[in-house]
């Protein structure tokens, strides 16, 4: 596996393959991104991983400079998952100029679910992810549904700006309890980790009662705050989408989402189930 750190030689390695396939990730490597580079290497001949901590899609007083960064571990993985490049820039290789004067600006649902929490994180995650695009020029690029709403976002911009890039979703990794695999999860303590699979099981319940038949998503998604609540979470939110687009779901959507997102102690999780209906 190669090992490049800056784009001009990435950029002289591309142009001497045909079909790429990228996995963008910020690295500390779990089960969940190999993953994502399995399907990689199913798609295409020639796959590139990135990882790159990327500072605009931090907030104030978010966790930036305690991220784990874990390269040597992570390239072992990589080369081992048989990954042909990593590509691993640091920060003045991507910004040259400190600041991205010239930014992508997601539409209005950058503000919702997560966004409402996270301002300004979308647009920083489009923006190095259409960096990474210009710079790779893959020809497929996998992205974990674990993430929903970024991966909506990815494909709301693909779509608009033209880029000839086809994006695949592919299924959270999870835990054998369930819990959706994250590389925050290795915050949680001792106590925290054996309580954090109730995300999921309040999720699964609900899915289970939209299958059954009950479309009153306002009360489903109260009573699952009520009681995650009183198992201590801090929720931010948990609500039921139109999967395609990430609208608020109404009765006789055929494909629906239920997305949320909450806290344990100091650590916040995110998760999702798909819900497919009969119309």
């Amino acid at each position: 596996m190669q090992i490049i750190t800056t784009i001009k030689e990435l950029r002289a390695w591309r142009s001497g393959v045909d079909q790429v396939a990228f996995v963008p990730t910020m690295g500390n490597l779990h089960d969940g991104h190999l993953a994502l580079v399995k399907e990689a290497t199913e798609q295409a001949a020639h796959v590139v991983v990135s990882i790159f901590v990327n500072r605009l899609q931090f907030g104030q007083g978010e966790d930036f400079m305690s991220y784990p960064r874990t390269l040597d571990a992570d390239a072992a993985k990589l080369a081992a998952a048989g990954v042909e490049v990593l590509f691993a820039p640091n920060e003045a290789e991507l910004y040259p100029h400190v600041s991205q004067s010239y930014q992508v600006e997601p539409p209005h649902l950058q503000n919702e679910l997560c966004g409402a929490f996270r301002p300004g994180h979308f647009r920083g995650v489009a923006t190095v992810v259409s960096k990474l695009f210009n710079i790779v020029k893959p020809n497929v690029a996998c992205f974990g549904k674990k993430d929903y709403q970024q991966l909506a976002v990815i494909r709301g911009f693909v779509e608009d700006l033209n880029f000839d890039i086809r994006i695949v979703g592919v299924d959270t990794g999870r835990a054998a309890d369930g819990l959706a695999l994250s590389s925050r999860n290795g915050y949680l303590t001792e106590a925290e980790r054996a309580q954090a699979p109730q995300l999921y099981q309040v999720l699964s319940e609900m899915a289970a009662e939209i299958r059954a038949g009950r479309q009153d998503y306002a009360k489903l998604e109260q009573n699952a705050i009520v009681r995650l609540q009183g198992q201590g979470w801090v929720v931010d939110y948990i609500e039921v989408r139109h999967a395609g687009d990430l609208q608020i779901a109404h009765a006789g959507d055929a494909h629906v989402v239920v997305l949320a997102a909450a806290r344990l102690g100091k650590t916040r999780l995110i998760d999702n189930l798909e819900i497919h209906l009969e119309a």
